[in-house]
């Protein structure tokens, strides 16, 4: 495993358009590292960066404490799994993982011993017959893995791995994903646009917003202290209700930041009043889609055996110490220049 630095990273295309302005990422040795972001935000053409894959236009890559910048893909200690398997239909899937092993010609005794250890690690030793259409897709995604595996890398890069995959077998893969990481005690570099993904999976998150990094930290801090109004919209499901106007204005921001689960309900009173439009009732919770004359829209989430039903009238009290508050730009303001108690503690 490997730390990998971006320092002062810039990447512009032919016609002038740059992509990634200025960047500056640490990734640490040994961590699930997921980049994540909306489309179009420059996720994965800085994977790509990493991968040698696509020039930096300015800037420096290390790769475990060596500049990589101007170093050929082949050369950089880096195994990458992209979002098709890639897998050659003619050839088993022993063939398939160890394909690179018998390219660089490696002893068959060393080449035996890496693919079935990647097998074993993949649960993929009762496959290794069977050719790529013989396999589901997440037996595909094990094979391409194991195709990286047996190079044991420095830093592993996966570029939307699951989007290929159906919901069960998304979540089923993540899981898998999850044990290899702790198995192996890699370095690894996770490309989604699913939030969910870098939620389960990372311990470190780098949100991405056009290019430039929003916010970096573990997957807790970015849901409970949200540095900026991007990334309180972005992380959790369902998003952060997200209210302009004179409630902001009452506490001296421009919006103000409320999660679904941190609005206490009641039928007879509260702090804001609102008429349930919609009920999503998914077993564990219940997802209330409620319009507010005050508001606007808001998520609430209620246990699921809520009897919420489409027209009926909630009373809603925010848990004050759960508001996060934005400024104009956006950003996160602290704590004591809004909420009063925080500031008469301070003062005290």
């Amino acid at each position: 495993m490997a730390e990998v630095n971006l320092r002062d990273i810039e990447k512009t295309f032919r016609d002038n358009l740059t992509v990634i302005p200025d960047l500056n990422l640490r990734v640490r040795e040994g961590s699930f590292t997921v980049l994540v972001g909306p489309s179009g935000c420059g996720k994965s053409t800085l994977l790509r960066m990493i991968a040698g894959l696509e020039p930096v236009t300015q800037g420096s890559i290390e790769i475990g404490g060596r500049d990589v910048t101007d170093v050929e893909p082949s050369n950089r200690d880096i195994a990458m799994v992209f979002q098709s398997y890639a897998l050659f239909p003619h050839m088993t899937v022993a063939r398939n993982i160890d394909f690179g092993l018998r390219l660089a010609k490696t002893p068959a005794a060393e080449r035996e011993a890496k693919l079935m250890e990647a097998a074993r690690l993949l649960n993929l030793e009762d496959l290794l017959d069977r050719k790529p259409a013989e396999l589901s897709g997440g037996q595909r995604q094990r094979v391409a893995i194991g195709r990286a595996i047996v190079h044991n890398p420095g830093v592993f890069l996966f570029d939307e791995p699951l989007s290929n995959l159906d919901a069960a077998l998304r979540t089923k893969t993540r899981v898998e994903l999850a044990e290899l990481h702790h198995r192996l005690d890699a370095t690894m570099i996770y490309v989604t646009h699913d939030q969910i993904e870098a939620m389960t999976l990372a311990d470190c998150i780098v949100v991405m917003n056009a290019g430039r990094i929003e916010q970096v930290g573990s997957p807790m801090t970015l849901y409970k202290r949200p540095e900026t109004r991007f990334v309180a919209s972005f992380i959790g499901s369902p998003r952060m209700n997200l209210l302009d106007g004179p409630v902001a204005e009452a506490y001296g921001a421009t919006t103000i930041g409320i999660r679904p689960e941190h609005l206490d309900v009641d039928r007879e009173r509260g702090e804001w009043e609102g008429r349930v439009r919609v009920v999503e009732n998914l077993g564990a919770d219940t997802f209330a889609y409620v319009e507010s004359e005050q508001l606007g829209s808001l998520t609430v989430r209620l246990e699921g055996d809520s009897t919420a039903r489409s027209g009926e009238t909630l009373y809603l009290t925010p848990r004050h110490e759960a508001l996060h508050a934005f400024d104009r730009e956006g950003r996160r303001l602290p704590e004591d220049t809004w909420r009063p108690d925080v500031a008469s503690a301070g003062s005290a």
